[in-house]
């Protein structure tokens, strides 16, 4: 069997579930990787109104943890954001947690994320506009990455930043070669985080995992707010379009695509990754249950936003950044080119193909009410949507030419 993150939960994750609290975000994913392109979700089919040759193709989940279908919705998040770029340097900046935060945040993981993303933009927005270092309002494109290389927990957010920003609608470029002093940045990451995470527990707002005395609690904060956090900047880029390809690659799938894969049987996962230490591949090896469990730590919860955008990059601000534009002697707007549709072609007769009918069928899990979250049973539900049924005419078309074959595509 080829070794797929589907084949993988479709062989462990029904005893993966028995053993393990499994919330209801984790079993939506679940099962919509393992049901992906499968006919439990139904199918579209195309028809030849020449010969009746039938094409079939089942559909996809379109669950933003799934690596299989997301490649139109990737590229098109690409494309949108590319045309929002300005033509000026960029810089990629990336802000790690300390890992003995990372208890705090898989008890308060909606809080923790918000206050990444808030920490790190607030620092570089309120630093860049200190007249020592730019004295302007720069973009922002922030992106939340969870996972380390192997799937390991490893929280840290990448951000692109213009290299320059609007003072009194005009706009400034940075003089020196370098973003910010790093040092500086780091001193005032830590301060807006400690700050906070202070403030909260102070509130009763943070959840303490069980084992934690308050003694604990004072340990781990004299000790992070001793350490140097780790922050890096990259660049300068002529153009930010690099950073947001790469960002790409990880906005939808999870932390370990397919391509990764090498074995994969009911016991053991192995799969290749590269070591930043030294930058070769190597190969782990993980037993099923452990590999799964890496996978689903970091699907996300709904509703939760992994990309966001401040300054410049906001959706508000686009006449601020054709402004800028105009300054800087470039086309205004921001044209996204729509993706091209690709026609379905008979292959006997070369035709157009006609949408013939869908027998989509949407499966929703619903948690017993009375359950607490992370717990009680789940119930599973397949809802079939509307079809068109095989007497009705495909749109466009006035005879119907029954199906002369079946073929999957």
């Amino acid at each position: 069997m080829e070794a797929t993150l589907q084949s993988v939960f479709k062989l462990g994750y029904n005893r993966y579930k028995e053993h393990h609290g499994v919330s209801r975000d984790q079993h939506q994913a679940a099962n919509a990787i393992m049901t992906c392109c499968c006919p439990e979700l139904g199918y579209e089919e195309w028809v030849c109104r020449h010969d009746g040759y039938l094409e079939q193709q089942a559909h996809s989940c379109r669950h933003r943890s799934c690596p299989r279908c997301q490649g139109s919705t990737t590229q098109a998040w690409m494309d949108k954001t590319q045309a929002r770029l300005l033509p000026c340097d960029h810089y990629h900046v990336v802000f790690t947690l300390p890992h003995e935060l990372n208890e705090i945040w898989q008890y308060n993981r909606e809080w923790s994320v918000d206050h990444l993303f808030r920490a790190s933009a607030e620092t570089l927005r309120q630093l860049l506009k200190d007249d020592r270092y730019l004295g302007a309002d720069v973009g922002l494109l922030a992106s939340l990455h969870t996972w380390g290389r192997t799937g390991s927990f490893h929280p840290h957010v990448h951000l692109l930043v213009t290299g320059g920003g609007l003072h009194a609608g005009q706009w400034r470029p940075l003089e020196a070669d370098f973003l910010l002093p790093v040092g500086v940045l780091k001193a005032k990451f830590r301060g807006k985080w400690l700050s906070w995470l202070n403030a909260a527990y102070a509130q009763g707002e943070l959840v303490l995992p069980s084992h934690w005395s308050d003694g604990d609690w004072r340990r781990v904060l004299r000790r992070i707010a001793r350490k140097q956090w780790n922050v890096r900047i990259q660049g300068p880029y002529r153009h930010g379009s690099g950073v947001v390809n790469y960002l790409s690659r990880y906005l939808h799938g999870g932390p370990i695509k397919d391509h990764r894969l090498i074995e994969a049987d009911a016991s053991r996962v192995s799969f290749r990754y590269r070591d930043h230490h030294d930058g070769k591949e190597k190969l782990m090896m993980l037993k099923t249950d452990e590999f799964i469990h890496r996978v689903l730590w970091h699907v996300p919860v709904k509703g939760q936003h992994n990309v966001r955008y401040y300054g410049l990059y906001v959706p508000g601000a686009r006449a601020k950044r054709d402004l800028i534009r105009e300054q800087l002697n470039e086309q205004t707007g921001e044209t996204v080119k729509p993706a091209e549709k690709r026609e379905r072609l008979c292959p006997d007769c070369g035709a157009v193909l006609f949408p013939y009918r869908s027998t989509r069928r949407e499966i929703s899990y619903i948690r017993n009410r009375r359950s607490h979250e992370g717990s009680g049973s789940i119930v599973q539900q397949r809802v079939e949507a509307d079809r068109i049924g095989l007497g009705c005419s495909p749109p466009g078309v006035g005879v119907v030419f029954l199906p002369r074959t079946r073929r999957l595509n």
